[in-house]
């Protein structure tokens, strides 16, 4: 057998992730591999640092990116802060609130889960009731946009209600960054972690994250190891930090950075607020032509994110069946629901370069078509 070189086919991308890369960032992919440890290598991984600190609205210094997808950027916020001693409240409101549960589990430390519906923001109220019950909690984690849902919480409350109670806050930003509004500082988000592949419109398998300088301390003064030797930040930021040398910690995905780097020139380039103020925009097209088309959202209007849209798949419908469609008549992909949502739901994604008025149109159309043709 002979296997020949695979070549995909040229999708559009408005699922849950990944989004669509941009020629720019590709044409970055495919620049010229030099060494992890190369002086030029270590300048980009610099301008690196800068811009992640540009996207997050932050001066960290211990911001960077992870050589892993953003579950592994959730893993390292997870084991190089909190210890089998430590109490943390984790807010659930969906498939990756219990994941963040499932991190606090496998540490061995003591678990407070505040529930919130799937489909709604993370009631305020609910994480306030858990902390006065609950004296002892270190940590507070949440989801800030939910992407089993479509549901954004209210973060800057939420961060607001952790440091009442002296707790540090773990917060998922995957499918926020670049995105919505994220503002790490002014809001006082002590870890976050996010993914390359959702709203910076990167190649999948990088995990920008930061810590604060009380997270820092944190870790710094660990009296035990932390759980995961790839994930442990005291060895890591000798990589990614420091004048001169740089310490060998593992061989970094080079290429991929550089395709990080180059779309975070472009979010640059743009404006972070105007990415905002794009991704709302498109949103708002779609909202309207899915409304038109007899679609009900999950989610409130209040509580709903721009990027990633959640519908109620229509009565007599196979779900299966139309997303099949899609993607062999216009080569379109959208999300199926997941978790509770499993089989019920759409899950349309405007993300990053996706976030585009031809590619609204172009899902509208594919949709009308297929709803024509499959509703019973």
């Amino acid at each position: 057998m002979t296997i020949q070189s695979f070549i995909p086919p040229q999708r559009t991308l408005m699922g849950p992730g990944p989004s669509d890369v941009s020629q720019r960032v590709l044409s970055a992919l495919a620049r010229p591999t030099v060494g992890h440890l190369d002086p030029t290598f270590i300048g980009m991984m610099d301008e690196l640092k800068q811009l992640l600190q540009y996207a997050f609205k932050t001066t960290n210094a211990n911001t960077m990116a992870i050589s892993a997808p953003g579950s592994a950027g959730m893993e390292a916020c997870f084991v190089n802060l909190v210890t089998p001693d430590d109490t943390v409240v984790v807010c659930r409101n969906g498939v990756f609130g219990a994941r963040m549960i499932e991190n606090v589990k496998r540490i061995g430390a003591n678990l407070v889960i505040v529930d919130s519906p799937w489909g709604r923001a993370v009631e305020p109220q609910l994480l306030e009731d858990a902390l006065i019950a609950n004296p002892q909690a270190k940590f507070v984690a949440f989801v800030h946009a939910e992407t089993s849902t479509g549901a954004v919480s209210d973060a800057k409350t939420l961060c607001e209600i952790a440091q009442r109670y002296q707790c540090l806050t773990i917060v998922d930003a995957v499918t926020s960054l670049g995105g919505i509004e994220l503002r790490v500082d002014d809001w006082g988000i002590d870890a976050i972690y996010s993914g390359s592949q959702k709203c910076l419109s990167c190649v999948p398998g990088i995990s920008p994250i930061s810590f604060s300088d009380k997270a820092s301390e944190v870790i710094a003064n660990r009296t035990t190891p932390v759980q995961s030797w790839f994930l442990d930040q005291s060895l890591v930021m000798g990589y990614w930090s420091g004048e001169g040398k740089r310490a060998y910690h593992h061989t970094a995905p080079v290429n991929s950075l550089y395709a990080l780097h180059e779309s975070l020139v472009m979010l640059q380039q743009e404006g972070i607020e105007n990415a905002w103020a794009r991704h709302k925009a498109q949103h708002e097209k779609l909202a309207k032509g899915l409304t038109d088309l007899g679609l009900d959202f999950i989610v409130p209007a209040e509580e709903r994110l721009p990027q990633l849209n959640s519908v109620y798949i229509p009565a007599g419908v196979d779900d299966a069946k139309v997303r099949q469609y899609l993607l062999q008549e216009y080569n379109l992909e959208i999300g199926a629901g997941l978790g509770q949502y499993a089989g019920q739901a759409w899950r349309i994604g405007l993300m990053g370069y996706t976030a585009r008025s031809e590619n609204v149109a172009l899902c509208l159309s594919a949709l009308t078509d297929a709803l024509n043709k499959f509703r019973s």
